[in-house]
């Protein structure tokens, strides 16, 4: 769930690699058309660009115009993608956001509600190695209350660069692990792509970080420069409450590792192979310690059960 996931990783505007470029060639000099501003400058793909004023009314209307067409497999709901951006107002020349300059892609699941609606229904369809420009009215954006920089009612413009996508598993596949120790919650390892179950024992929580594969694949360590696709069930080991499940809502979530801000959930899955099932006991020093968020109480003990789908 959304509320939840956006705790776990350091918020980013829109949360909040070789590129396979086209040999298309753009004028930097690009003249406005198809009712989009203009690229200036940087107008081919992995350029940062510039992106002139909109002239006039914009749009009422989500707009995708692909400025140079990649060759790659078009995106569909579900697939993990990285990007870069830039971000500006339609009556503005000034960028609120852009990744070129952080020189780090953007990463999300496509369809997942990551990011403003906008960019969910304007990439879907579109190539890998594609450089698109979509401009997004209000209500698929920041709507009346605005973010940041970005005043309310505002249509944004954004110039895009689909770097690489990545299908997902509907479910972690393995090999089955024991799971032995009956002081530890036990998992499901059902692979229907459902959540699995977790049972958690009456007795007191394990003091340190507990990692442990219940379904152990053969796919590449997870290291903490990559960000990863997962899907996860979350308790509290106390009354065995569920706080959070990304399988209800059908969407994976993607986290960068080196943003993830629950020091737990991080450690717990770096060097843990793609592809594979695992259980985490976060002990409160690696969760959220003496601090309540939610419906997560303080020096709370969490269990997530964790498929790593992918890594991107």
């Amino acid at each position: 769930m959304r509320r939840i996931a956006g705790l776990l990783v350091a918020p980013l505007l829109l949360l909040s690699a070789v590129a396979c470029g086209s040999d298309d060639k753009a004028s930097d000099s690009a003249s406005s058309k198809n009712g989009v501003p203009a690229i200036t400058a940087g107008a081919k793909f992995g350029e940062k660009p510039t992106l002139s004023k909109g002239e006039g009314d914009p749009p009422k209307e989500l707009k995708t115009d692909v400025i140079s067409e990649g060759d790659g497999a078009k995106l569909k709901n579900g697939d993990a993608i990285q990007v870069n951006y830039l971000g500006q107002a339609w009556d503005s020349t000034k960028p609120f956001d852009n990744s070129f300059d952080r020189k780090q892609p953007f990463d999300l699941t496509l369809g997942a509600g990551m990011v403003i609606q906008g960019w969910d229904k304007g990439l879907v369809g579109q190539k890998v190695g594609s450089r698109v420009e979509l401009v997004i009215p209000p209500e698929l954006g920041y709507g009346e209350q605005g973010q940041g920089d970005i005043k309310p009612n505002a249509t944004l413009v954004f110039v895009v660069d689909i770097l690489k996508a990545t299908q997902i598993p509907a479910s972690a596949k393995g090999t089955e692990v024991a799971q032995d120790n009956t002081d530890l919650p036990k998992v499901g390892v059902k692979t229907d792509g459902k959540a699995p179950t977790v049972t958690i024992p009456k007795g007191d929580p394990p003091k340190k970080l507990v990692s442990n594969y219940v379904l152990e694949s053969d796919g590449e360590v997870v290291k903490e420069s990559d960000s990863v696709v997962v899907n996860y069930v979350g308790m509290i080991w106390k009354g065995a409450k569920e706080f959070d499940n990304t399988y209800t809502t059908g969407k994976t979530q993607t986290f960068p590792l080196s943003q993830v801000t629950l020091k737990g959930l991080k450690n717990g899955l770096i060097d843990k192979k793609v592809g594979s099932r695992v259980l985490l006991v976060i002990p409160p020093d690696q969760a959220f310690g003496d601090q309540q968020q939610q419906a997560i109480p303080k020096n709370s003990t969490l269990v997530f059960a964790v498929d790593i789908l992918a890594k991107v």
